[in-house]
């Protein structure tokens, strides 16, 4: 009878799961249908024009925006997250320096956003004025490295948790061998972890890719397409959250069609990555 509850439990919770995800893209079609009949969804997605004025509206400069400061932002992100998993997953695994980095990672991916927002503001961008940025064109690059360092947190944790799951035997045979530790994690420990940092590092696109509050302080908020990362410019969750509140008619319509777009993306590059996955592993 405790199986039967246990298996119907989890049967609910998985059939809950399904609902809600069900019940997202349901709200997201039904808001965005307006916008797609008037406009047709290539046009919509391949125009650059925004103007709430003549009621013509076009999602490519928020999608251009998105993609570049996140696709920036992982790159960022990438030689100094890699460095701190391998620091406590392999040089320092469980030592008393490595428990305090793990700690002020933890805390970094606790701090909410608008914080690093604020951060960003009035400490990094000065920065970046005194070293010869225009203070007109901070909005890519400002925001590209805030959400850099909000994103580190999640991909370095993760990773330093599959480096440390690789079996210490597999290393051990390495060394009885005459291999350095360098060699070691380069032909053992990353290789078969690498499906794992893999994992994290779109978990951490992902979170890139759906910030809201620290680029909309940062990026600008211009209805443009930025072309370098000294342009201003819009992402497609900065746009929705500042312009979800005063939206009515045809305008709200292309707000949900933007919000049904970042979900169609995100889903995308997580089953692009779940395919990749299964290729490493075989």
């Amino acid at each position: 009878m405790k199986d039967r509850l246990f298996q119907g439990l989890l049967y609910s919770a998985a059939i809950l799961v399904i609902l809600l995800t069900a019940s997202i893209v349901y709200a997201l079609i039904g808001g965005s249908m307006g916008a797609f009949g008037q406009f047709g969804f290539w046009h919509f997605i391949s125009s650059t024009h925004w103007d709430p004025l003549s009621n013509n509206f076009g999602a490519l400069p928020f999608i251009v925006g998105s993609l570049m400061t996140s696709v920036l932002a992982l790159l960022f992100c990438i030689p100094f997250s890699l460095s701190v998993a391998l620091f406590n997953g392999e040089y320092f695994k469980r030592t008393k320096i490595s428990y305090t980095v793990s700690v002020i990672v933890d805390l970094l991916a606790g701090i909410p956003s608008i914080v690093f927002g604020l951060w960003g503001f009035y400490v990094l961008r000065p920065l970046l004025i005194s070293s010869g940025v225009s203070d007109q064109g901070l909005g890519i690059l400002l925001s590209s490295i805030v959400l850099a360092i909000m994103i580190i947190p999640y991909a370095s944790s993760l990773s330093g948790e599959f480096i440390g799951m690789v079996p210490k035997e597999l290393k051990e045979g390495a060394y009885a061998l005459g291999a350095t530790q360098m060699e070691v994690i380069k032909y053992v420990t990353l290789p078969k972890a690498s499906s794992g940092i893999f994992a994290a590092y779109v978990l951490a696109f992902g979170r890139a890719l759906g910030e809201t509050m620290a680029v909309t302080m940062l990026i600008g908020n211009t209805s443009n397409i930025p072309t370098s990362l000294t342009d201003t410019g819009n992402t497609m969750a900065s746009i929705i959250a500042n312009q979800f509140g005063e939206a009515g008619g045809i305008k709200l319509s292309a707000l949900f069609a933007i919000g049904l777009l970042l979900f169609l993306i995100t889903a995308l590059i997580n089953l692009a990555a779940k395919s990749f996955i299964k290729i490493l592993n075989r």
